[in-house]
């Protein structure tokens, strides 16, 4: 069965239009996703709108949407009146300008969509865009409304058609300051630097997501066909990773292909040392030299005081 298209429409730059349509670009429903059940009886659960005050479950011809302007007060607005928010948008991709993809942080990205022509009608001018765009190497900047909502759209000619991608509006995005402020400032070794780059090196490649595997994903499947089968499961006692003190002894361990981690080097505690006693700065070895050492100590111990008062 061919895709449907979440969205048709047109493509204009200028005077020049061609009929176009939306789809998906990414899909989610290969991933496992979960039902909520009763524990006891194994039913699944269900939800229903129920009126907020009266408690009573309320039918799907008498919900509207609305916007509360005050606490438990909402202004109704029906889907009519939505609709005659008309915006050209919701019909029309209109091109505002065209940018160098470079020109685009990848913060603002969103959500992909490919776009190709509707029928044959128009075929030659969304092919006369398409292939300006590819050879200038630009992305084109318009506006389509989508789900109710006006988005910004970057257009990129891609093989025979385009990928648009949804951008994200400014006020979306948060200020970075706020998170890397309290980052400390460290001086990095010229040494360290070099190791780090070498092992960058060593790891170097192309970008393939072939290679990309959802470990969680699968995990989630091996347990559901355990549990399916009736099989004990165990929860695995995971350990938690060792904090690596030596950075430089963990690139060195690095370079060289090791991957256990560099050891963590123990804080020395300080000796405590009572008032009055010397510390010891030599080792005690064998029976004599102990002695010998227990002497110097008692001699340098202070005479004490008997606390005896002589008779008068």
């Amino acid at each position: 069965m061919a895709p449907r298209a979440n969205w048709k429409g047109y493509l204009r730059l200028s005077l020049v239009s061609c009929p176009i349509q939306l789809f998906p670009a990414t899909s989610e429903r290969e991933k496992v996703s979960f039902n909520q059940i009763n524990k006891v009886t194994g039913h699944r659960i269900r939800y229903r709108r129920v009126d907020d005050v009266s408690g009573q479950e309320v039918p799907a011809d008498q919900i509207t949407k609305g916007y509360e302007i005050a606490k438990g007060e909402y202004v109704p607005i029906t889907d009519e009146e939505l609709a005659g928010v008309a915006i050209e948008s919701a019909h029309v991709i209109d091109i505002d300008e065209f940018v160098p993809k470079s020109d685009i942080d990848e913060l603002y990205y969103s959500r992909p969509y490919y776009i190709t022509p509707d029928g044959e009608t128009g075929a030659d001018a969304f092919a006369v865009i398409r292939d300006t765009m590819q050879q200038m190497k630009m992305v084109a900047i318009g506006r389509v409304t989508l789900t109710s909502r006006e988005h910004v759209i970057a257009l990129e000619a891609r093989d025979s058609g385009f990928v648009g991608m949804l951008l994200r509006y400014p006020y979306e995005i948060r200020d970075a300051k706020e998170y890397f402020i309290d980052i400390p400032k460290v001086k990095i070794t010229k040494d360290m630097m070099e190791m780090a780059k070498h092992i960058v090196e060593k790891k170097r490649g192309r970008f393939n997501p072939a290679k990309f595997e959802d470990h969680y994903e699968a995990a989630l499947k091996e347990l559901i066909a355990k549990k399916s089968r009736g099989q004990k499961i165990s929860v695995p006692e995971h350990k938690p990773t060792a904090k690596v003190i030596d950075l430089m002894e963990a690139l060195r361990r690095s370079v060289g292909g090791d991957k256990t981690p560099a050891p963590v080097q123990p804080k020395k505690k300080a000796r405590k040392v009572a008032a009055g006693q010397r510390e010891m700065l030599l080792p005690i070895s064998g029976k004599k030299a102990a002695k010998e050492t227990a002497a110097k100590v008692v001699a340098a111990r202070p005479a004490r005081s008997t606390g005896r008062r002589k008779a008068g």
